[in-house]
């Protein structure tokens, strides 16, 4: 009789052993699913999804709600850890007396720290995406099973939150998709892995839409125009002479856009007067500039770059005329000059190099063009002098300084030292800056 008692109590002590031992590894289940799926990309799980993973596509719908999510594996793991931790303290206690405790407590600190944490956290960490995509089936029936559960909880803790004054919004995300986006690609380039000129051309693409034609316009004391009043002859060479191949055609003042004049357009009719019509070489006198204009297209200075992109390629066209509240022209914008905030510079073989090379002196001065834009300055040189009151260097001086400085001022603002080193008229037309220590 005494020798099956011992036995029974043998077999009590392994089942105990073992089901620690279960306990564990849905410990280590429940902290690897959470890591992987809350680690996971979301962009790396769609693309998979898309080629026809179907766990790809569960682990998507199941990160969909995350704090359904984190509710369940939290509730399920708490669970399994609390559950193993008394019948170690029971099994122990039962094996060694009162001392069992502090030895159950130490056992399994050392068996969940290790088994049931660092190791399933870890793998799941280092392949985020797979083991997203493993975990995904089964964590989706621990969520059916526990949502009563985790509703009540969700309640009761919004509950408790809104007493102290708190308000949770389940639907709210703590960062938009273009945030994650934007932190991603400046956190690659920080590490070494996103070269600037990559980081450079994805945030331009991503900040079209925040950015207005004001900003990178061409301001209209450096538009090219021609007189609707000159001779054809002086048209034709201002034409031939110009780097562009749109011009916009004034009347009377320059304020007074009446079209715009294409040098396509323009050849196609002296190819029609002199060779089709047999006019001869004479016959540009009787060119009419306003029967070969095309109609000017206005557009507000307050529109975004994204906008305006799409207004060109909707139009088939790449030139516009910025007005502003008042219908007065401000300046020009065309595709390219989007264009270049993507991928920078474009110039062909009619193109004069416009920005001048930054580098900077021995003593870390840069001398820069008054009329420069922050944004490209803050490109050239990776720093982050703000553009949000200015657009130019020079705007960005006077606006702090509140004045419009003289040659030989020297200002200290945002980090940096300004010192104005020419000015033409009530124009800052250079600048030396140098970073202050």
């Amino acid at each position: 009789m005494e020798q099956s008692i011992e036995t029974f109590n043998w077999g009590a002590t392994v089942g105990t052993a073992l089901a620690i031992l279960v306990l564990l590894a849905l410990s280590a289940f429940f902290s690897g699913s959470e890591t992987a799926l809350t680690a996971a990309s979301r962009g790396k799980l769609r693309s998979q999804a898309d080629k026809g993973s179907s766990t790809a596509a569960r682990a998507l719908k199941v990160t969909e709600d995350s704090e359904r999510l984190i509710g369940s594996v939290l509730l399920g793991n708490n669970i399994v850890n609390i559950l193993a931790a008394s019948l170690a303290t029971a099994l122990f206690t039962t094996l060694f007396g009162d001392g069992g405790v502090a030895i159950a407590t130490l056992v399994m600190t050392l068996l969940v720290l290790i088994f049931a944490e660092v190791l399933p956290k870890t793998y799941a960490i280092t392949n985020p995406e797979r083991a997203a995509s493993l975990v995904a089936p089964p964590i989706s029936i621990v969520i059916r099973l526990f949502s009563p559960v985790v509703y009540a909880v969700r309640k009761l803790v919004r509950g408790v939150l809104r007493l102290f004054g708190v308000d949770t919004d389940p639907d709210t995300n703590i960062m938009s998709a273009h945030e994650e986006i934007v932190g991603a690609i400046t956190l690659g380039h920080t590490e070494g892995g996103v070269e600037k000129e990559d980081r450079d051309r994805l945030l331009g693409a991503l900040d079209l839409g925040e950015r207005f034609v004001e900003e990178i316009m061409l301001h209209r004391s450096g538009i090219e125009m021609i007189d609707v009043a000159s001779a054809p002859a002086e048209i034709l060479d201002q034409c031939l002479a110009s780097r562009h191949t749109r011009l916009p055609v004034y009347r009377d003042e320059p304020e007074n856009i009446i079209g715009v004049l294409h040098s396509k357009d323009l050849l196609r009719a002296i190819d029609r007067m002199v060779r089709q019509e047999g006019g001869g070489v004479d016959a540009v006198e009787k060119l009419r500039v306003t029967e070969v204009m095309m109609k000017p297209y206005f557009i507000p200075e307050t529109t975004t770059l994204d906008d305006q992109m799409r207004e060109f390629l909707k139009r088939h066209t790449h030139f516009a005329l910025v007005v502003d509240e008042y219908g007065a022209l401000q300046g020009l914008i065309t595709l390219e000059d989007i264009l270049e905030e993507i991928v920078g510079e474009i110039t062909d073989e009619y193109d004069q190099p416009d920005a001048p090379v930054v580098e900077p002196e021995p003593d870390g001065t840069y001398v820069i063009d008054g009329q420069m834009t922050i944004r490209d300055l803050n490109r050239a040189t990776d720093w982050s002098l703000p553009d949000e009151e200015a657009n130019t260097v020079a705007g960005l001086v006077i606006h702090e300084a509140q004045t419009i400085p003289t040659t030989g001022q020297v200002f200290s603002f945002h980090g940096f030292r300004f010192e104005v080193a020419e000015r033409e008229a009530n124009r800052i037309t250079q600048l030396r800056i140098r970073k202050l220590a």
